[in-house]
């Protein structure tokens, strides 16, 4: 595929292909160390970002890939005088083979897209959508646990901001005999849209109010943070938090995620615990972001 913009766009079939080609990276760095040598990457963040910035242009990198790019390209860009993004695009496009791009707007990947000069990755848009994010994500769940079939999955804290969760739920959906439980505050809660495109795919979601209302055999925790920067006044304060003692409640089995960064919706004195992978799974995004780079460029 040209462009990565959505979640949607990808089958059971394409998201193997993806997991076995960021495989390849991981055993065989050197292979692939010269892949991108002819090629740009601008990397256009509009939104602050540590993990997803850093690590798209460490897979270019460490492709032989060069890289130009803005740390906040809303006050260091012409976006700052009223540019649209069609045009920032087109003009990048003269100096870049591909760009990765995080803007506040939900449509801004689409956007981007639509120039259609040269390849688009969407880092995140808006409250929408984050399609790289849950690619490893879903790379992570198989790596701990072995299979994406056959799964009981906890979402917590911002599920109506909280693109992460939009997009892997989306790719969730691909699988056989998945079960969701939401946990949020009332004013977080998952909007109505993907309860639908849930049910539609014959998954049932459960929502929740409470820890005690999540069955203790749980394959996957995966917490987020309030998105503050999504809306104003005052959200309150967090009462899902996950401790040593909660997260002791569940199975030996069950697995701790986060797409960081965190605040306090996970404390730190789990972090030990063999169950907690938020960190490992934020390195895994080096090898998917990697192999979504290959396979954008036509060099996998």
């Amino acid at each position: 595929m040209k462009h990565i913009l959505s979640s949607e766009q990808y089958t059971k079939e394409s998201l193997q292909e993806l997991f076995d080609l960021a495989d390849k990276i991981r055993n065989n760095p050197k292979k692939y160390a010269h892949k991108l040598d002819d090629k740009i990457i601008a990397i256009m963040f509009y939104e602050p970002s540590t993990r997803t910035r850093l690590s798209f242009s460490s897979a270019a990198l460490k492709l032989g890939a060069k890289i130009i790019t803005t740390e906040n390209a809303a006050e260091f860009s012409s976006a700052a005088k009223g540019e649209t993004i069609e045009d920032t695009v087109k003009i990048i496009a003269g100096y870049a083979d591909a760009m990765v791009i995080r803007h506040k707007s939900d449509t801004s990947a689409i956007q981007a897209a639509s120039v259609d000069k040269i390849p688009i990755i969407n880092a995140g848009a808006g409250k929408k959508e984050h399609p790289t994010q849950s690619l490893l994500d879903m790379y992570t769940i198989k790596q701990k646990i072995g299979r994406l079939d056959n799964l009981k999955v906890a979402i917590l804290g911002d599920l109506l901001y909280g693109r992460t969760v939009h997009s892997l739920l989306k790719l969730l959906s691909l699988y056989d005999n998945i079960k969701i439980y939401g946990l949020s505050k009332e004013t977080f809660s998952l909007p109505q849209e993907y309860i639908d495109m849930l049910n539609k795919k014959g998954i049932e979601y459960v929502k929740c109010t409470n820890f005690d209302e999540l069955p203790r055999d749980l394959d996957v925790i995966y917490h987020t943070r309030i998105q503050a920067e999504r809306f104003e006044g005052d959200f309150g304060k967090e009462e899902f938090i996950v401790n040593k003692e909660v997260l002791d409640t569940f199975s030996e089995h069950t697995i701790l995620m986060h797409p960081l960064p965190r605040v306090i919706e996970i404390s730190t004195d789990v972090d030990d615990d063999p169950r907690a992978c938020y960190f490992e799974q934020a390195h895994n995004g080096l090898y998917i972001r990697m192999a979504l780079l290959l396979q954008v460029l036509d060099k996998a």
